[in-house]
């Protein structure tokens, strides 16, 4: 019995019709039903993937090797990029508005799972600690400040808080955000202490940095200041009309300060810096300052003894004195500190009141041989005009000639910065300038002098003052910058030349001369004498500007003249030494 082919079943072209033998057992009936249909299957997914476009009507391309796209891998991301494994995305799009059929069948032709040609990630959640270690530092960064490196070579104006920060307490809490942030946050508060140096208060830190030794390592500068006042106090007194009392936990007393008795040695005190602190850069020594202020025991015994050795500190690079007058008043005091400082290469040294011993004691340290690449000394830094030399002075100027000895120091072989306030004149650049023969070993490449006075010979000292108004001290200040661009001649590899006077009374801030020479440019006072040198030492170095007046002139009701500076609250780039001589006729200055 033939039965024809069904033309929604089969295509109109299909010329072998399907056939069923009766005669067949019904096995083998049945298992030729089933080849039949295997075939009937084959030519309908032939027709099925014919395409119906008569521009293209081959078939179609074959089908992708399924076997080669699951064997691709993606590439592993980097650890360090934020995001590190990729963020798993639904691709189930449903409407949220909609009801959700739960009776469906799940062997439906529009439910039925696709194969994903992606491998399977499962979701990851991310947290701050997952976050890299850059972000983190960001944003410590912008809470804290941008940190300043102990050994970094830029100049840092203010040692005591380029590396502390005042909300310390606060920030402290900080820590307790995630297990990334306490060590990030420790090392920042950690960085500079500041301790006490008496006694008690050594073995205290000693005490906690033994329970607490991670915190060692991330200390980079520490600051050890010695008092001078201790309190004692007396019996207690509720009213006493004479002293105010003191509030203490155990009430109203009456004290009165004396001189310490529990301050530590400067032996004591390295020592405790070597034991517990591996890698501290930088030290501060603070003296204190008082009306006869006790000076700082340098050892434990007494000075008879003959064996005597600093405990060593190999890290400290950089040394800081305040109130250097209790600390060094001697040659041999800075002898014992430097001994203890194997590698120290740069020192910072301020006193806070000027004194003749003070000038005498610095004469002799820098006549000896110095290791030092960067010298900081500020010996007079009240920043104030004044009328005449001070007794003071004219006692350090019969023994010595401090310009000299300064000299002396500026020129030693591996020094490269050299900074100095206080009274200098145009002898320190000549003997500079005499002692520097061959520019190839030369290392000095910036100076920078505050001028509180210029040292010179006068008949009498009235005119020996300073400030914009005495035209004797301009005409010194203008010999001290034509020595300085004189000594550019030999000093090949200084880059950096800043020669400033800073009044801060002066009634028109912007008119205290200064010359600053600085990657080619000069800007400050200028004459032709010393436009003619510069181009002579210097050639390619060149000024600003170059203004023939301060301002407009006139006259006020009383019959004074008055200036108007071009500029009242801007920085002069451009001060004619000739102009002064307009200010010393005690004119008003608007």
């Amino acid at each position: 019995m033939d039965i024809p082919a069904s033309p929604g079943f089969l295509g109109e072209d299909h010329s072998e019709p399907l056939t069923l033998d009766t005669r067949l057992p019904r096995s083998e009936r049945t298992q030729s039903i089933q080849e039949d249909e295997g075939r009937a299957t084959v030519e309908l997914a032939s027709i099925m993937t014919t395409a119906s476009n008569p521009v293209s009507p081959g078939p179609s391309s074959p089908p992708l090797d399924q076997s080669r796209m699951q064997d691709f891998v993606p590439p592993t991301r980097p650890s360090s990029t934020p995001f590190p494994q990729p963020e798993p995305r639904n691709t189930d799009v449903r409407c949220l508005s909609c009801p959700t059929d739960s009776g469906m069948e799940l062997d439906e032709p529009e439910h039925a799972e696709t194969p994903s040609l992606l491998p399977q990630v499962e979701p990851v959640g991310m947290n701050l600690n997952d976050l890299p270690a850059e972000i983190h530092e960001c944003i410590l960064d912008h809470l804290f400040g941008f940190r300043v490196s102990p050994t970094s070579k830029s100049s840092i104006m203010r040692w005591g808080t380029a590396l502390r920060h005042s909300r310390r307490k606060e920030l402290s809490e900080l820590s307790l955000v995630s297990p990334a942030w306490r060590d990030l946050i420790q090392e920042r508060l950690y960085r500079h202490i500041k301790l006490k140096a008496t006694i008690e208060s050594l073995r205290d830190s000693s005490a906690y940095f033994a329970k607490h030794p991670h915190l060692r390592h991330y200390i980079k500068h520490i600051e050890i200041w010695f008092p001078v006042f201790q309190p004692r106090y007396g019996p207690l007194a509720r009213f006493t009309p004479n002293t105010l009392p003191t509030v203490t936990v155990d009430g109203l007393t009456n004290a009165s300060y004396v001189l310490p008795a529990d301050n530590c040695s400067l032996e004591e005190a390295f020592y405790f810096v070597s034991e517990c602190f591996p890698e501290v850069c930088v030290m501060t020594l603070e003296g204190g300052e008082r009306k006869k202020a006790p000076r700082v025991r340098h050892w434990i015994r007494d000075a008879d003894q003959q064996s005597r050795k600093m405990p060593k500190i190999d890290s400290i690079r950089t040394l800081i004195c305040k109130g250097q007058w209790n600390l060094i008043r001697g040659a041999d005091d800075f002898d014992a500190i430097v001994s203890a400082l194997p590698n120290l290469r740069e020192w910072h040294g301020s006193y806070s009141k000027p004194k003749s011993k003070s000038y005498l004691t610095m004469a002799d340290i820098l006549s000896k041989p110095l290791k030092l690449t960067y010298l900081n000394l500020c010996i007079e830094g009240d920043y104030r005009r004044e009328l005449s030399f001070p007794p003071y002075f004219l006692k350090v100027s019969s023994k010595v000639h401090f310009c000299s000895k300064l000299a002396l120091a500026a020129s030693s072989p591996p020094l490269e910065h050299i900074s100095y306030t206080g009274r200098v004149c145009k002898q320190f650049f000549v003997d500079l300038a005499a002692r520097h023969q061959d520019f190839r070993q030369d290392r000095l490449k910036s100076i920078d002098l505050t001028v509180k006075n210029c040292c010179r010979h006068v008949s009498s000292l009235h005119e020996s003052g300073s400030g914009i108004t005495d035209m004797n001290f301009i005409n010194s200040f203008e010999a001290l910058v034509l020595a300085g661009i004189r000594a550019l001649g030999k000093l090949r590899a200084v880059e950096y030349l800043r020669i400033r006077y800073v009044d801060l009374d002066s009634p028109v801030p912007p008119l205290n001369p200064y010359f600053l020479l600085r990657d080619g440019w000069c800007s400050g006072v200028w004459s032709d004498a010393i436009v003619s040198e510069l181009n002579r030492v210097r050639p390619m170095a060149q000024f600003e500007d170059l203004s023939e007046s301060f301002g407009e002139v006139g006259y006020n009701k009383d019959g004074r003249m008055t200036i108007s500076p071009d500029f009242p609250k801007s920085k002069a780039l451009s001060l004619k030494l000739s102009n002064y001589a307009l200010l010393s006729g005690g004119i008003s200055i608007t």
